[in-house]
């Protein structure tokens, strides 16, 4: 009897773990991806999912005819545990390791680790690789936890504190704040907290080379093999490049002063002006910290500011253009900030169908600054030279190119300075994001319904 019950929950045991295991994605019409949390991964913002890694799974799955269900891990080593458990068909986002139980894809990321700081820490500032006695933030069971553990010595020199279930991108903001003394990240990470921690600076480099891959377990090597071939195709089509582009392309254009000055004027003169722009979203759809971030490109928020080629006011608007929008006082940044929305709005929807987002609002944004008739000229251009015409990756190679003679005296338009567009809309993608990380997002509310008619 004693050896039939045994025999019984051995079963039980061998059935349950059977069944918690994940259906093939082929069983399921779903791919179950384990994922870290992160500006550099994956992020939700109002409900809507983006990230870097976030769009190379969704381009997968899309390539398969499957819907994506996401799990957030806590750190590499949960990423690791869900594969090898069989609780996802892959984990996104994870160091690549010599281990010989797991398959990684080609790596889609490479960085290097590094300690960070604050520039205001005295204790750094006396000697920057003195590590004693400091407190260090490391991700949990990551490379430089690893690493930091076997520099600190026994008996310790340093206290190594393993964070868990906390996006990376927390252990830069406590530096920056003071809450610990240094973080330990890659440079990658480092360059994206820059933009809203201008303080930050690299103390020491870290051993090694960061890689970031897809990891599989060892006995699907046939979707292991798909991903490969996946990911092998958007490197040879530069699809990879363009999403490199999208989501990091623009984060070293501004210099940690600036930032230091946005953030200022965040405090102190954005609150007078932050109705108009939410009302100017109301009025144009444009999000109202995109317009701001437009607005502080053109004139740090200045509602007087004049250029020597005649535009004025807050959105810098030329007289024709204010004309055309009804605006009889350019200086008055209510009328100024409205009329800057709704050209913007025009702009983007004088763009061809095809132009998807977010290329179709940094396009638009180019065009704020050339002129949609010198937009629609180097389209062309890119045209004739094979270039993707739709793709603001491709546009802003195209763009500087229209202040060169054998280029512009063929364009119906003439010479434009393509490059200071271009340079308009990596600074406001930087404007955009610092403002997105600090001020919520706003919907317009609901006026009540009030019937026209008395009811009897």
């Amino acid at each position: 009897m004693g050896r039939l019950a045994g025999l019984t929950f051995l079963f039980c045991a061998v059935l349950l773990t059977a069944c918690d295991r994940i259906e093939t994605p082929e069983q399921s019409g779903e791919l179950v991806v384990a994922i870290r949390n992160g500006p550099a991964t994956y992020q939700v913002e109002n409900g809507v999912a983006s990230g870097f890694e976030h769009d190379i799974v969704e381009a997968f799955a899309q390539s398969r005819h499957l819907q994506v269900r996401y799990i957030v891990a806590d750190d590499q080593g949960a990423l690791r545990r869900m594969v090898r458990r069989k609780k996802v068909h892959f984990a996104a986002s994870a160091s690549v390791e010599d281990v010989p139980d797991l398959l990684f894809t080609a790596p889609m990321r490479e960085t290097e680790p590094i300690l960070v700081g604050s520039a205001d820490n005295p204790a750094i500032q006396e000697e920057e690789t003195a590590l004693d006695g400091m407190r260090i933030e490391a991700m949990f069971a990551s490379p430089q936890a690893e690493a930091l553990t076997r520099m600190s010595g026994t008996p310790p020199r340093f206290t190594v504190i393993q964070r868990s279930g906390v996006a990376e991108f927390e252990l830069l903001q406590n530096v920056g704040e003071r809450r610990t003394d240094l973080a330990a990240t890659d440079t990658l990470q480092y360059r994206l907290a820059l933009q809203l921690f201008p303080d930050l600076e690299v103390v020491q480099s870290l051993p090694g080379k960061l890689r970031f891959a897809w990891a599989f377990a060892t006995e699907d090597k046939a979707l292991w093999n798909a991903a490969q071939d996946f990911i092998a195709e958007m490197q040879r089509s530069g699809q990879l490049a363009r999403l490199k582009d999208r989501y990091f392309g623009h984060i070293e254009r501004i210099k940690p002063q600036g930032i230091t000055e946005l953030l200022d004027d965040m405090r102190t003169t954005l609150p007078r002006y932050r109705k108009d722009f939410q009302d100017a979203q109301a009025a144009s759809g444009i999000d109202w910290r995109l317009l701001a971030a437009l607005a502080y490109q053109e004139s740090k928020w200045d509602p007087n500011a004049t250029s020597p080629t005649g535009v004025r006011g807050m959105m810098m608007l030329t007289e024709d253009t204010a004309d055309r929008l009804r605006v009889n006082n350019r200086l008055d940044p209510k009328q100024s900030i409205r009329a800057g929305a709704k050209y913007l709005a025009d702009l983007r929807d004088g763009l061809p169908d095809e132009v998807a987002e977010p290329d179709r609002t940094w396009l638009a944004l180019a065009a704020y600054n050339l002129g949609m008739g010198h937009m629609n000229g180097a389209r062309a251009i890119a045209t004739g030279m094979k270039r993707d015409p739709n793709s603001w990756y491709e546009m802003k190679k195209v763009l500087p190119l229209m202040a060169r003679p054998e280029v512009y005296s063929h364009l119906k338009s003439g010479r434009a300075r393509g490059g200071e567009a271009v340079i308009l809309v990596e600074n406001i993608r930087t404007f955009y994001g610092i403002l997105s990380h600090f001020e919520p997002a706003w919907q317009p509310t609901l006026k009540p319904y009030k019937p026209n008619f008395k009811l009897r």
